[in-house]
């Protein structure tokens, strides 16, 4: 009889803590609200600082991911061209108005240019 009262005591006090604890969460706005604004843009940079950080990575290794991290799921292959080391993906974010010229062989941003460009001049995409 012990054992269980103790048990029923144990459920009862875990059962309070977690009912007890969801009204803290869902009672406050402002802390949703500053999740929601976190997860928006971790990196704390404007749209304009991320395009001059990869305009000046442009051709080293690594600014492909800097252009997935910075714009995941705001680009649009508009076209494929010959350049780099095979061919080049011309993606396009329309929030920006900018084309971005990806070797994914290399994994490289080569050239980044305002507007919706469809085949970049040969000698920016070699």
């Amino acid at each position: 009889m012990k054992l269980a009262s103790s048990l029923l005591t144990g459920v009862a006090l875990v059962g309070m803590l977690t009912v007890g604890n969801v009204p803290l969460k869902a009672g406050n706005p402002l802390m949703a609200q500053a999740s929601a604004a976190e997860a928006k843009d971790a990196t704390g940079l404007t749209a304009q600082q991320k395009i001059d950080l990869l305009i000046k990575n442009k051709g080293v290794f690594g600014s492909g991911d800097q252009l997935r991290r910075f714009f995941f799921g705001d680009l649009e292959p508009i076209a494929v061209q010959p350049g780099g080391a095979g061919m080049v993906v011309n993606l396009y974010n329309k929030a920006n108005n900018v084309t971005i010229a990806y070797c994914s062989t290399y994994d490289v941003v080569i050239t980044v240019k305002k507007g919706k460009v469809m085949a970049f001049p040969a000698s920016e995409v070699k």
